[in-house]
C-alpha cells in the first residue's frame, strides 16, 4: 500500500510524476503514463477551523478514499460530468486532470452551522425549498470568505482557457444544487439526511467543467433519521473543545459507518416496461420505445398480441406480468382501431401508455382511436417512442432515485446546451 508521503513514486501500478498540489487533507500527482490524468492521494489526517486544528487519523485515508470512490460513482452512473475515473489503490484514485475553480459551492437544504452565525433570527432547522446555494472563495488565511456570484464573476478566472463567465456560473450553481438532490435521494434510502454539502469543481484540459476533488465525510453534514443528535459526519470531530484517542475512534466508526452505508444505496431492479404491439409490423416502432427506455436504464421486454385477433392471449400475457414479483408499466403500441391499452387498462391495474405507431395518412384516426376510450379507463396516449419511454421512466422514478436522476440529469443537459449555444451568439453590447 502506498503512503502519504511525499516520497511516493508509485500508486497502484501508475509511476507518479511530479506533486501538482498538496492540501491538508490529500496530494495531488501527476502521471506521466497517462496524460491528461492525476492520482489524487489520500492523507490519514483530519483538519478543521482552516487547519488550525488538526490531527493523525490512522485509516482515514482509506476510508475517505473509498467513500469517494462510491460517492462518484453514483454521480457518473447517471450521467453527470466529473473527473473521477476510477480507484487506484486503497488510499487513491485516478482522475481526470483539472484545472481547480478556487471556489467551494455549498447548498444547504436545512439551516444549521454557519449560515446561524451569518443569518442571525433563522431557527435552526429551517427549510430550504429549493435548496440554498452559497459560494465561498478558498482562501484560508482570510476562513473562506463567502462570495457573490457578482464577485466571482468579477475575478475573471480562466482556467485551461475557459474563462468563467455569467454562463459558467449559472452552470456550476445549477450542478451545484443538482448533486446535492441527487445524493439527497440516495440517502433517502437509507433513512438518512443530508442535511448540507460543498463541491468542488475544475476545468479539464479540453475546457470542460467537471465535478472534481473529492467528496467525503468531510463534505457533507450527514443526520440519520433526520436527527442532529445522530450526525455521522466531520461536525462531531469539528465541536470537540479537546481530543481524545477515544474522540479519534468515535469519529473513525462514524466514517466507517458511512461508508460501509454507501454500500446499500443501490435501489431495487424490480421495474418492467413490457411493452405490446398489435402487429409484428409495428416492430421497428417498438425497437425506439425500447431503445429510449434501455438509455433511461429501465427494463424492458416486447411481446406480440391482439386485443381483437387474440382476446384471450392478450388477457393471458396481462396476467403473466401482474403475477411477476415486479412493478409493471404497459406501453400499447397498436394503430387503427387501437384495442390494445384500453383492453390492458379495463383487465389490469397496472399502468398503461399508448403509443400508437401513426403515419401521414390516419394520423387523426389512429390517435383518436387511442384517446376516445371507454369510461372508467385511465390508460394515457403518447405519440413518440422518447415520450413513451420518459412517461415510464417519471412513474418508476417516484421509488427509484438513480432513474429520477437520469431525468434531472437529461434536463439539465439540455438546459447546459441551450446556454452554450445562446453564447455562441453574437451580442451588440
Amino acid at each position: 500500500m502506498a503512503s502519504s508521503s511525499s516520497t511516493v513514486t508509485e500508486v497502484g501500478g501508475y509511476k507518479l510524476g511530479k506533486v501538482l498540489i498538496e492540501g491538508k487533507t490529500k496530494q495531488v500527482y501527476d502521471v506521466p503514463s497517462v496524460p491528461g490524468h492525476c492520482i489524487l492521494l489520500s492523507k490519514d489526517r483530519i483538519t478543521a477551523g482552516d487547519g488550525v486544528k488538526s490531527h493523525s487519523l490512522t485509516g482515514k485515508a482509506a476510508i475517505s478514499n473509498k467513500t469517494n470512490a462510491k460517492v462518484f460513482e453514483i454521480l457518473n452512473s447517471v450521467g453527470m460530468k466529473t473527473a473521477f475515473v476510477k480507484i487506484a489503490s486503497e488510499n487513491a484514485f485516478l482522475a481526470k486532470k483539472c484545472e481547480m475553480i478556487p471556489i467551494e459551492w455549498v447548498t444547504r437544504r436545512l439551516a444549521t452551522g454557519s449560515f446561524l452565525k451569518r443569518h442571525p433570527g433563522v431557527a435552526e432547522g429551517y427549510r430550504f425549498s429549493p435548496p440554498k446555494h452559497e459560494t465561498f472563495f478558498k482562501d484560508d488565511a482570510n476562513h473562506d470568505p463567502q462570495w457573490s456570484e457578482e464577485q466571482i464573476i468579477a475575478a475573471g478566472f480562466k482556467f485551461n482557457g475557459r474563462l468563467i463567465g455569467p454562463a459558467e456560473v449559472e452552470i456550476m450553481q445549477t450542478m451545484s444544487i443538482l448533486v446535492f438532490e441527487v445524493l439527497e435521494k440516495a440517502w433517502a434510502h437509507r433513512n438518512c439526511a443530508l442535511i448540507d454539502m460543498k463541491i468542488e469543481f475544475g476545468v479539464d484540459e479540453n475546457g470542460n467543467i467537471l465535478l472534481a476533488d473529492i467528496i467525503d465525510s468531510d463534505s457533507w453534514r450527514l443526520w440519520p433519521s433526520g436527527d442532529k443528535r445522530l450526525m455521522v459526519d466531520k461536525q462531531v470531530y469539528r465541536n470537540l473543545a479537546t481530543v481524545t484517542d477515544s474522540d479519534l475512534d468515535t469519529v473513525k466508526r462514524n466514517f466507517e459507518w458511512v461508508a460501509e452505508q454507501l454500500d446499500h444505496l443501490t435501489p431495487a431492479n424490480d421495474y418492467l416496461v413490457a411493452i405490446l404491439m398489435g402487429s409484428p409490423s409495428d416492430m421497428e416502432h417498438c425497437k425506439k420505445i425500447s431503445k429510449h427506455c434501455a438509455e433511461l436504464g429501465l427494463n424492458v421486454e416486447i411481446r406480440v398480441t391482439s386485443a381483437h385477433k387474440g382476446t384471450k392471449d392478450t388477457l393471458k400475457i396481462i396476467r403473466h406480468y401482474e403475477s411477476l414479483p415486479m412493478k409493471i408499466i404497459f406501453i400499447a403500441v397498436a394503430g387503427r382501431s387501437n384495442g390494445l391499452g384500453p383492453v390492458i387498462s379495463g383487465n389490469s391495474s397496472c399502468p398503461v401508455i399508448n403509443c400508437p405507431p401513426v403515419n401521414t395518412e390516419n394520423v387523426g384516426m389512429d390517435i383518436w382511436s387511442s384517446l376516445n376510450v371507454p369510461s372508467g379507463l385511465g390508460c394515457s396516449t403518447v405519440i413518440y417512442p422518447e415520450s413513451a419511454a420518459l412517461g415510464c421512466a417519471q412513474i418508476v422514478a417516484l421509488n427509484n432515485y438513480v432513474i429520477w436522476s437520469k431525468l434531472r440529469v437529461k434536463q439539465y443537459n439540455a438546459y447546459v446546451s441551450l446556454k452554450m449555444a445562446d453564447c455562441q451568439l453574437p451580442r451588440f453590447m
